[in-house]
């Protein structure tokens, strides 16, 4: 019980702050609603890091925020999903955000190659623009390995990059979008699908269908859902593959060390090896949104707006831990680039999703 104390007063400074940069984020967003709570954590997380303000008692609360609180808001995030909802939609339009999905993700890695973006950014990036902004950037940082010789707070920073930039051009669309829809002469159902499908964060999604109609808006927010509810295969799909780049890394230190060890007649060790498994935040993810499928009519909407909140602020309080990590002079040198992948991923989208809903929406 002593140690359990212990470990709660441990963590308690740093949660607090987190907390609280949480908290005013998300109130300073609803009155000013192109600010995204995400960035706004971020932001402060990097200024109290880069600032020497972080004091040292609040570092174990400010590393759980930024592990176990963001697995938990993920899979509380799946209860805003209904895959009936998506379906209603129609199969012309499941396909047009399957494919904006697929081909932002697989886009934006390529281009992230040929503009010689570090790997964690372009993973990142793809998965913010292609799927949901910032949670999604969160969710799939879970995942990501730092590669060899690099360090854990280099994720921190490509995710701090990657937010920065899928917010940066969300909000473009946000002023874009409705004068896009007016231009094109859309009709209300194919104009909310291209919102929903190419638009990067719900709360941008939102603004921008809005400011168009509400029937634009309706398709638009439920496109949307249809991305996020992507979320889970594409970090479980990505997870597998950077555990096993991980373990291959691994293997190959372990061989040149055992050379070593033989050369200089040592005992070799011989680590046990796991298999590859899909992260229990997905799988929770994954329940929750068969959950909200299944038992959507039962589950009293005071019970969802509360989950939708907890999500929020839990998720926002990892955008801060995330923003403790970022060295800002490290940030300024890789920033351009990254600003430049993230306004080809957002014109891919658009593109994409465009052409999609005039061939198979009517």
């Amino acid at each position: 019980m002593v140690g359990v104390r212990n470990r709660a007063t441990a963590l308690l400074p740093g949660l607090v702050l987190c907390a609280a940069v949480a908290l005013v984020s998300t109130l300073i967003s609803r009155q000013v609603p192109l600010l995204s709570a995400m960035l706004l954590a971020i932001v402060a997380g990097m200024a109290l890091r880069n600032t020497g303000l972080i004091p040292a008692s609040a570092e174990a609360g400010i590393a759980l925020s930024g592990r176990t609180l963001l697995r938990l808001g993920v899979v509380l995030l799946g209860l805003r999903l209904s895959i009936g909802a998506v379906l209603a939609l129609g199969w012309g339009a499941v396909a047009v955000i399957a494919l904006t999905v697929a081909t932002v993700f697989l886009g934006t890695l390529g281009l992230g190659r040929l503009m010689g973006v570090a790997r964690a950014t372009c993973l990142l990036t793809a998965t913010g623009t292609a799927i949901c902004g910032a949670a999604a950037v969160a969710g799939m940082s879970a995942v990501v390995h730092p590669g060899p010789g690099a360090r854990r707070d280099e994720v921190e920073q490509a995710a701090t990059t990657a937010v920065a930039t899928v917010t940066l051009f969300g909000t473009l669309a946000v002023l874009l979008a409705p004068l896009a829809v007016g231009a094109l002469g859309l009709p209300a159902v194919p104009a909310g699908v291209w919102v929903g499908a190419s638009v990067h964060e719900v709360g941008q999604v939102t603004a921008a269908a809005g400011a168009i109609s509400g029937e634009v808006l309706d398709a638009a927010v439920v496109a949307k859902l249809g991305r996020v509810v992507l979320l889970a295969p594409l970090v479980a799909l990505v997870g597998l593959v950077e555990g096993r780049r991980a373990r291959r890394e691994e293997q190959r230190r372990v061989e040149r060390s055992e050379v070593g060890a033989v050369l200089e007649g040592a005992a070799v060790p011989h680590p046990s090896r796991t298999a590859p498994v899909v992260p229990l935040f997905v799988l929770g993810f994954l329940a929750a949104v068969m959950l909200r499928s299944a038992a959507g009519g039962v589950i009293p909407p005071w019970l969802l707006a509360g989950a939708d909140a907890v999500s929020g602020l839990l998720l926002t309080m990892a955008m801060c831990a995330m923003g403790a990590g970022v060295d800002l002079r490290r940030l300024a040198r890789t920033g351009l680039p990254a600003l430049g992948l993230g306004a080809g991923a957002a014109a891919i989208a658009a593109v994409v999703s465009l052409v999609g809903v005039l061939v198979m929406v009517g």
